[in-house]
C-alpha cells in the first residue's frame, strides 16, 4: 500500500488537454513514463480483451500481468499486447487459483476481472484485499452474502471496486441523464428497463465456434455456453440485471440519498430454451430432455424510498430484437427508447410524440462532446471507452468511482432477491441498506462534468 500512496501523490490528472482526433491516445499529454497506472487483468476471454484493446490505446497505462486459465486466450491477448508496442507481462493461469500469484505482485496498482460470474466475487475480494484498484464486469455477485462480501472489504481494506456497467455511459443514456438533472421530465415518478435480447445463440453453440450454431452447452460448449447457460438451467431468476438498472440508479441517486427499498419479482414458464434445442438439434438431442428453470420472461417491480417504481425485465430466451426496454417518466412528461419518441408537457405538441433526435441533440452529454469521435470504435457503441476511462482516471487518484461497491452490491442483489420471490409467489423482499444508513447524507456523483 506504500507504493499504492507514492503513486498516488505523483499522478495527476490525464485527459485535460486531450484532443479528440481518433488518432490521439489518451493521458498522453498529462502523465509522465514514470507515472503510469500499473494494470493487470484477470480474464482475457472475449470480454477482457474488449477492455484490453481499449486499454492498448492509452499512454497513461502499462501492462503488467494477464492471467486465465485458456492458454488460447492468453495467445490472443500477448498478440494484442506485442502489436501495440507494449512489453509482455506476466502470464498467470496454471490453475484456477493461480490469479492469487497475480495479486502477490507488488508492483500491479490495478486490475480488471472478466471471468464468468461464479468467480466475479471471490476474485473481486481478494484483489481488494490485496490493495488493488478493482474493475469488475456485471454481474458482480450472485447472492445476497456475495453482494455483503464486496461491501465488507471495501471497507475493511480500503481499496475500491469499480463495477464496469458500460450501458451508464451509452450516448442517448447519459442525454436523458441530462435531462433529468436538469429538470426536463420535473420530479421524476416511474421508470422501466431491463435486458431484452435474444440470447439463444449466446447460451448454445456447436462446440466450436462462440456464436455458432448448436444446442451443446457446459462441458460441451465454448465461451460463454459452458459457464453462462447453467445458471439459466438452475435458477429461476433475473440474473443478469445490471444493464437497465444501473443506468436508472444513476438517475434515481440510489446510495446517494435515494434507495431500492423493496420488490417483487414474477416469472413466466419456460418454453424457449427447451424449444430452441428441439429446433436447433431435434428432440432426441440429450439437452432436450432438461427443464431449464428459468422463466422465459421474468419481471421484477423495485420501489424505491422517494417513491418511485423501477420496472426490470429480463426476456433472453424468446425471439425478439434487442432493447433495454428504457422508459423515464417524471410529473412533466417521458421518454421510451422504443420508438425512439419523448414527450414534455408544454413543448410538445398534446397527445403527440416528439422523436427523440432533436432532444438527443440538444442534451447531449458532455463526455460525448468531447470524446464522440474517440469513443466510436472502442466497442458496444463506445460505450466502452468511456466505463474504461472511468475506471482509469479513478484509479490514478485512488478516489471512489463512479459506481462503487455500494452500487456493485445493489443492482446485483436483484438477482438473489428476485429468486426468492419469484419462489414466494411473489412475495415482496426487502432490499438490504448496504450503505448502513449513509445513502440518507451521501451526496450524488457528479455524472455531469466533461473529464470522466
Amino acid at each position: 500500500m506504500n507504493s499504492r500512496r507514492n503513486f498516488v501523490k505523483k499522478t495527476t490528472l490525464a485527459g485535460a488537454g486531450l484532443s479528440i482526433l481518433p488518432n490521439i491516445s489518451l493521458g498522453s499529454e498529462s502523465v509522465g513514463s514514470d507515472q503510469k497506472l500499473k494494470l493487470a487483468f484477470i480474464g482475457v476471454g472475449l470480454r477482457g480483451t474488449n477492455h484490453l484493446h481499449n486499454a492498448l490505446n492509452r499512454k497513461d497505462i502499462t501492462i503488467e500481468a494477464i492471467c486465465d486459465i485458456d492458454p488460447e486466450r492468453i495467445k490472443v491477448a500477448l498478440k494484442m499486447i506485442d502489436e501495440a508496442g507494449f512489453a509482455k507481462p506476466k502470464v498467470f493461469g496454471s490453475s484456477e487459483y493461480d490469479y492469487r500469484n497475480l495479486l502477490d505482485a507488488a508492483n500491479i496498482d490495478a486490475v480488471i476481472i472478466a471471468t464468468p460470474w461464479l468467480w466475479h466475487t471471490r476474485m473481486a475480494v481478494d484483489a481488494m484485499k490485496a490493495g488493488k484498484y478493482t474493475g469488475l464486469e456485471v454481474s458482480a455477485a450472485n447472492t445476497l452474502e456475495e453482494c455483503w462480501d464486496l461491501v465488507n472489504t471495501h471497507e475493511a481494506t480500503g481499496s475500491h471496486l469499480m463495477i464496469l456497467e458500460n450501458v451508464n455511459y451509452r450516448r442517448d443514456v447519459l442525454a436523458v441523464l441530462n435531462m433529468v438533472k436538469q429538470n426536463v421530465f420535473g420530479e421524476t415518478v416511474h421508470f422501466r428497463c431491463g435486458y431484452q435480447h435474444d440470447l439463444r445463440g449466446v447460451l448454445f453453440n456447436d462446440g466450436k465456434t462462440a456464436y455458432g450454431k448448436g444446442a451443446e452447452f457446459g462441458e460441451q460448449g465454448i465461451s460463454e455456453s459452458k459457464w453462462r447457460t447453467p445458471h439459466n438451467l438452475l435458477r429461476n431468476a433475473d440474473v443478469y440485471p445490471t444493464h437497465g438498472v444501473g443506468p436508472i440508479a444513476a438517475m434515481c441517486d440510489i446510495n446517494r440519498g435515494n434507495r431500492f427499498v423493496s420488490m417483487t419479482s414474477h416469472a413466466t414458464k419456460s418454453r424457449g430454451l427447451h424449444n430452441y434445442i428441439v429446433d436447433t438439434a431435434g428432440g432426441d438431442h440429450p439437452n432436450a430432455k432438461l427443464n431449464f428453470k428459468i422463466g422465459d420472461v421474468i419481471t421484477t417491480t423495485i420501489e424505491t424510498a422517494k417513491g418511485e417504481t423501477i420496472i426490470v425485465t429480463h426476456d433472453c430466451s424468446l425471439p425478439r430484437p434487442y432493447s433495454l426496454g428504457f422508459r423515464v417518466q417524471g410529473v412533466k412528461g417521458l421518454w421510451e427508447v422504443d420508438g425512439n419518441r419523448i414527450y414534455v408537457e408544454g413543448k410538445s405538441k398534446p397527445h403527440r410524440w416528439d422523436t427523440a433526435d432533436d432532444w438527443m441533440k440538444q442534451y447531449d452529454h458532455p463526455l460525448w462532446q468531447k470524446y464522440g469521435e474517440l469513443a466510436n470504435g472502442a466497442g458496444h457503441g463506445g460505450m466502452d471507452f468511456f466505463v474504461l476511462n472511468a475506471f482509469v482516471e479513478s484509479a490514478k487518484q485512488n478516489i471512489a468511482p463512479p459506481m462503487d461497491a455500494y452500487d456493485a452490491a445493489a443492482w446485483s442483489a436483484i438477482t438473489p432477491l428476485s429468486e426468492l420471490s419469484i419462489e414466494n409467489n411473489g412475495e415482496p423482499q426487502d432490499f438490504p441498506d448496504f450503505t448502513r444508513g449513509n445513502w440518507i447524507k451521501n451526496k450524488p456523483y457528479n455524472w455531469m462534468k466533461d473529464t470522466y
